[in-house]
């Protein structure tokens, strides 16, 4: 619908750009002292200031429609893990950063979270459940966290042009005692202002099981 719209503007566009050539031409072709040159003129210039109006209404809906200049990032996780020690487990989540807009993206904050699943006890689920889908205080899961860690980059430190990628790996060393967790990265716009319609950042979130000692090892998720 939207595309259509665009597409009607730019034909009218393409209309008017025709008509002012067209007064043009018959302003020239004219001789200089014939009653219709003036007139030609005028029209000329109503036509020309008529297009350059429309031009940036075009302008304005394609920015809207199609958002050329607003950043976007595209972010995916793959995760792995294996065991340290007796009692711990690392987790290595290598989180890609492709940047699929037109325009450069630098990220100058983040959050690296990890939330235990399972196991966990009866009463908790049900009261995690209730508050998004009974009591309906909340719009998520408040999975309990295990870890958090916030990075920052300083300016240009972390900069995707149009069309490339980024990869960060972010690691965890939780207990073996764990067998389900939820891993959950977010990346802050930086360009990001009040009032706008860009979105404040981008992020992804990962559901991986560790399987039990003696067990075949994990797949590797996406």
């Amino acid at each position: 619908m939207r595309d259509w719209k665009v597409g009607n503007l730019l034909l009218v566009l393409g209309i008017l750009a025709g008509v002012g050539l067209a007064l043009a031409g018959l302003n020239r072709w004219l001789p200089g002292d014939h009653e219709l040159k003036d007139l030609a003129a005028v029209m000329q210039a109503v036509v020309t200031m008529a297009a350059i109006i429309y031009a940036g209404i075009v302008a304005a809906a394609k920015l809207e429609v199609f958002r050329d200049f607003e950043p976007h990032l595209t972010i995916s996780h793959q995760v792995n893990h294996r065991a340290v020690g007796d009692s711990y487990a690392h987790i290595a989540a290598k989180v890609t950063l492709h940047n699929s807009s037109k325009v450069r993206v630098e990220v100058r904050s983040g959050i690296f979270r990890i939330h235990q699943i399972a196991p966990l006890e009866d009463p908790e689920i049900e009261n995690i459940y209730s508050q998004v889908f009974e009591a309906r205080e909340l719009d998520d899961l408040q999975w309990p966290t295990l870890d958090e860690t916030q990075p920052a980059w300083e300016e240009n430190e972390l900069v995707i042009e149009p069309g490339e990628a980024h990869h960060y790996t972010v690691e965890f060393i939780i207990s073996v005692d764990h067998k389900t967790v939820l891993i959950y990265t977010y990346f802050y716009n930086s360009y990001y202002l009040k009032g706008r319609k860009a979105p404040q950042g981008w992020g992804e979130t990962t559901v991986y099981d560790i399987l039990e000692k003696g067990r075949t090892p994990a797949k590797e998720v996406c």
